[in-house]
């Protein structure tokens, strides 16, 4: 054998190499989690998804009152058709809670962190009513959701809120004005500095799609050689 068939014999044991590893380094040879995969690797709970829902998410079993049922114009006629709109969110400790991190980020800013309407954006000139006032009190659960649905003069519309938690900012409302239940505790201050998350922020919405993750136990299949196949998820 001379020196050039040498030469030739890495070359000749490559196929098998490459024939035993893999080179592909795409994301699809990666581990991955689909959207609503439960992470319990011992697969004794195969209903709860790996993350919340994302913000904005739109639930299967529809919203209180959809875009074609009343429109979203801020005038007052609009706004008082929807008081008759039942609240969903029963008063609960966690729903007040979601509603006190929701109204403290987005709303004390001009009602104030206890619904006095004197936030500091009032000392800018921007009006905030004061929401322990007499006539807001006396306003229904689906006003007041109205009212943060389709916005008003000088109030912007507040749809980057989740419906859910539009409604619980309803119920932390109903407790700033002292209609809650007693041991239901309403806290007033702020639930972090600027710039902070974690606890601080809402978290996950709680809408959508309101179903079960579409995933199952796998099943395991022997094979002839008494092996069992790798555990495969099967769609519902």
């Amino acid at each position: 054998m001379g020196w050039r068939e040498l030469r030739l014999l890495p070359m000749l044991g490559l196929p098998l190499v490459s024939g035993a590893c893999s080179w592909l380094t795409d994301f699809r040879q990666q581990p991955s989690v689909a959207p609503w995969q439960s992470l319990d690797v011992t697969w004794h709970d195969t209903t709860t998804p790996s993350r919340g829902n994302p913000q904005n998410s739109v639930t299967t079993t529809g919203t209180a009152v959809a875009g074609y049922q009343v429109s979203y114009r801020n005038n007052p006629a609009t706004i008082d058709s929807m008081s008759g709109i039942k609240n969903p969110e029963a008063v609960t400790q966690e729903s007040v809670d979601r509603g006190w991190k929701t109204f403290q980020i987005n709303c004390a800013v001009c009602h104030g962190n206890d619904g006095a309407g004197n936030g500091l954006a009032t000392k800018y000139g921007v009006p905030a009513p004061a929401l322990t006032m007499v006539q807001i009190v006396a306003r229904t659960d689906g006003y007041i959701f109205g009212q943060m649905r389709n916005g008003g003069p000088f109030m912007p519309k507040m749809n980057r809120i989740d419906e859910r938690d539009r409604w619980n900012v309803v119920n932390y409302v109903r407790g700033l004005q002292g209609k809650l239940p007693a041991d239901i505790t309403v806290r007033k201050e702020p639930p972090g500095l600027p710039g902070v998350t974690g606890s601080a922020l809402v978290g996950p919405t709680p809408t959508a799609p309101a179903r079960s993750v579409p995933f199952v136990k796998p099943t395991y299949t022997a094979t002839p050689g008494g092996a069992a196949e790798p555990r495969t998820e099967k769609k519902q």
